[in-house]
C-alpha cells in the first residue's frame, strides 16, 4: 500500500472514530483535539504495525527468490 493512500485511510478511520465517539457523548466537541491525536496515534501505531511482518516477509520472500 502507498504511503500517501495508508496515511488518508488512517486519517479516514480516525475521524469516523472520533465522530462516533462524539455522536454517542463519549467525547465533547472541546474535547476533540486531545482525542483526535490520541486516536490517531493508536490508529496508526496500530497500522504501521501490522504492515511491518508483510513488508519483511515480501522483502524476505525476494531476497530468497
Amino acid at each position: 500500500m502507498k504511503k500517501a493512500s495508508q496515511d488518508e485511510q488512517i486519517l479516514r478511520a480516525t475521524k469516523e472514530i472520533v465522530v462516533k465517539f462524539i455522536e454517542t457523548g463519549r467525547i465533547s466537541p472541546t474535547g476533540f483535539p486531545e482525542a483526535f491525536k490520541a486516536i490517531y496515534q493508536a490508529v496508526d501505531e496500530t497500522v504501521r504495525l501490522s504492515a511491518a511482518p508483510e513488508t519483511e516477509d515480501e522483502n524476505s520472500g525476494e531476497a530468497a527468490g
